[in-house]
This record gives structure tokens, sequence and C-alpha cells, in this order.
């Protein structure tokens, strides 16, 4: 029953898609344009993003990582992942696998949590965007609200996760 689940699902999305384009029915066309156009953006990004994690496995040492990311680490180490995150690109589509890259290459949780905090409020394309629309001043206010509370909820959910022996389990 699980495996036939997502099949049912899909194929009644699919139905659904062809129905709504045989019969005109907007609401219908629309879910799949957007669908459609959320696929092939995704398509644009996600190949080049996977790439450059594979490389990033191969070309970093573990030692290099666990030496600024590590449990030895210091605040810094927050720092970094803030410039990594404001560089990444594709969302969290491309943060949740660098973020499994860093901790198998030894980062503390911590530290990959505040990766995916910064991801998700921090890169620098969403920020010049704000900026324009809404201001330098707001965009300066969240992120002077938003830095400090994605690294202190990423160091308390860390210590909680830590103290009830919460290990990553592997995609595999």
């Amino acid at each position: 029953m699980k495996t036939k689940f997502p099949v049912i699902l899909i194929t009644a999305y699919t139905a659904f898609i062809i129905f709504s384009l045989a019969f005109g029915y907007q609401p219908g066309k629309d879910i799949g344009t957007n669908f459609l156009s959320f696929t092939l953006s995704m398509l644009k990004i996600l190949p080049g993003a996977f790439i450059l994690i594979g490389l990033f496995q191969v070309w970093v040492s573990r030692e290099r990582v666990e030496k600024h990311l590590g449990e030895n680490s210091s605040i810094m180490s927050f720092l970094w992942v803030l410039l990594l995150a404001g560089t990444t690109v594709g969302g969290l589509y491309v943060a949740f696998p660098v973020a499994w890259a860093l901790h198998e290459k030894g980062a503390r949780l911590q530290v990959v949590l505040a990766y995916v905090g910064f991801a998700a409020v921090c890169r620098i394309p969403m920020i010049i965007f704000e900026a324009s629309f809404m201001g330098v001043k707001f965009t300066l206010v969240r992120l002077l609200v938003s830095i400090p509370l994605v690294v202190i909820s990423s160091v308390l959910l860390g210590r909680y996760l830590k103290a009830g022996n919460w290990k990553m389990i592997s995609p595999d």
C-alpha cells in the first residue's frame, strides 16, 4: 500500500491537468503551467549545484571542514556558514544537500543548522531584491534581527538534539 499511494497521487494529478487542458478549466491549467515552470527552473539550477556539491565532497578535505566548522571550531564558524549561505544559489533546494555535505565532512550540528537558517534568510540575491522593494533600512533591520536569531536558535536546537543523542541518518 505504501508504494501505491504516490503512483495513485501522480496519476490523479496528471489526470486533473489533462482534464483541465481538455475542458478549459483555468485553475487546473494554471496549476499545470506553474508546475512546468517550477520544474524547468529546478532543472536549470540543480544539475550544476549537484556537480558543485560533488566537487566539494572530493576537493575539500574533512580536516579543513572540521578545523573551521567542526566541534572545536570558534564562533567564526557561524560567520563562515553565513558567507557560504549568502552565496548559495537555488534556495533551500540546494541548501539541504550542501548542509548534508557539510555534516558528512564533520561540521558540528549547530553550524549545519545555522547554515540552513542563513540560506533561508541571508542569500545575497534575495537581500538585493528585498532592499530594492522594501528599502535598505528595512533590510538592515531584518538582517540585524534574523542573523542573531538564527545563531541562537541553531545553538539551542543543536544542544537539545545532542543531549537527546540525536543522529542524522543517511538518506540511502
